[in-house]
């Protein structure tokens, strides 16, 4: 069975590594998919998030049935493409849940053969989120208990060149 794994990772966290390492686990493939929002304003393009998580799953031994996309549109249609079934979505809090419970309703009525499994993050890492790991990188602060190496120094890199 094969699983979708779909967010901004906006950057990856080690919330959202925690989330697929698990995932990795209970399927047989896992696709973790970085969302192309035209709309919306990214520290990282499309191509930088996809490396970074390359890099942050290069030496897992659990990441040999991960496979990292990209999409545009809706995404019950980049399931559909991929073979999927099952999407696989984090949840920190209740807020989170109610948030990502529309989302699964919304899904499955668009699909209606697509289910959503939530899983949570280990307890400290539930108040880590890529919006409070961007605030907390763009006031240089410390970002080793937040994302790995490679992450904080392409936010430290890029966010040196924004606060110029």
């Amino acid at each position: 069975m094969r699983a979708l794994y779909p967010g901004s990772f906006d950057p990856i966290t080690y919330g959202h590594l925690d989330i697929l390492e698990r995932a990795s686990y209970m399927f047989e493939k896992v696709y973790i998919t970085v969302a192309v929002n035209r709309e919306k304003k990214f520290v990282f393009d499309v191509d930088e998030r996809l490396e970074l998580i390359a890099e942050c799953l290069k030496d897992k031994p659990w990441a040999k049935n991960v496979e990292a996309t990209q999409f545009t549109g809706l995404l019950v249609n980049h399931a559909k493409d991929l073979g999927v079934k099952t999407l696989i979505r984090g949840v920190r809090q209740l807020s989170d849940f109610e948030y990502e419970f529309r989302m699964a309703l919304m899904n499955r009525k668009l699909g209606d053969d697509i289910d959503t499994v939530f899983l949570m993050p280990r307890g400290e890492l539930t108040f880590v989120s890529a919006t409070l790991v961007r605030e907390v990188a763009y006031w240089d602060g410390e970002l080793t208990a937040f994302v790995p190496d490679n992450v904080a120094q392409a936010l430290r890199k890029k966010y040196k060149q924004i606060r110029k």
